[in-house]
């Protein structure tokens, strides 16, 4: 069997880091993976973000802003044992798990966000726009699978912005991008971006604003996420088309009202 390193190892969660991450909406922890098992499940999610990259055929300069930002390929945990082996990691549901301080969590879904060589910028946008969830117990874990620089398009994030109500009605776009600039600006929100180094892994909440920039470097950025709700989430009324979608697409057989009991959605800790 292969060493599967730091994978299932608890990780030392400061309390500090939990105030932070409550009060911005994000924090970004060092020393999550090591090198080895970043390298080790590189290759395998790469394989499958290429192999099953729906814009494959359509170059760059033809793609809208959404399809310039990146690769997204979801459910890469149904895909393979070793897709699997990364998205079940108990140290990173152990990490979800103690900043949203629940019980525990499940798996909302998993993908892989691709900046490729000179991919554009991602527009602000708040994730929990498109999930049709009753609370704002969600976190997702963004997993460089090597380090970014600036110029290759890290995570921004809007230092207390979950707190706010902006841009909540907006999907992905340009839009969201114009509307909620304008609005951070006008609210004095500070915009945090900076690099991370090998083995950083940010969690932002679900409401928490983000965007990133372009990737201006001839390697592609590569980067898995894993997004976790609270164990007892439960389906609220989807509120629109883009809710609707993700109820069919992620949680299919959970009915208004239930917790999100789906095969799809299994339970990845428990405190």
């Amino acid at each position: 069997m292969t060493h599967d390193g730091l994978i299932d190892e608890p990780y030392a969660l400061a309390d500090a880091d939990v105030r932070r991450f409550r009060d911005d909406g994000f924090v970004r922890l060092p020393a999550v993976f090591d090198a080895a098992t970043l390298a080790r499940f590189e290759r395998e999610i790469t394989r499958l973000t290429l192999e099953h990259n729906p814009l494959t055929d359509v170059p760059l300069e033809q793609r809208d802003t959404y399809g310039r930002a990146f690769i997204q390929v979801g459910n890469l945990w149904t895909m393979s044992d070793e897709a699997r082996r990364l998205s079940f990691s108990r140290r990173l549901a152990g990490i979800a798990t103690g900043l949203l301080g629940t019980r525990g969590v499940r798996m909302w879904h998993d993908q892989a966000l691709y900046k490729e060589p000179g991919g554009g910028f991602t527009p602000w946008h708040a994730d929990q726009q498109y999930w049709p969830m009753a609370s704002a117990l969600c976190v997702t874990a963004w997993i460089p699978l090597q380090a970014v620089p600036a110029e290759m398009g890290p995570l921004s994030f809007g230092r207390g912005s979950h707190l706010k109500r902006i841009g909540r009605d907006l999907e992905i776009s340009d839009e969201s991008e114009q509307v909620i600039r304008a609005a951070i600006r006008e609210q004095g929100i500070l915009e945090v971006a900076e690099p991370y180094a090998t083995g950083d892994v940010s969690f932002h909440l679900g409401w928490t604003l983000h965007r990133a920039g372009p990737n201006t470097t001839d390697r592609p950025r590569r980067v898995h996420t894993v997004i976790y709700m609270d164990v007892d989430m439960r389906l609220a009324e989807p509120a629109h088309a883009n809710q609707r979608a993700d109820h069919a697409k992620w949680t299919p057989s959970t009915r208004v009202g239930e917790i999100m009991n789906d095969p799809l959605n299994p339970v990845l800790y428990a405190s």
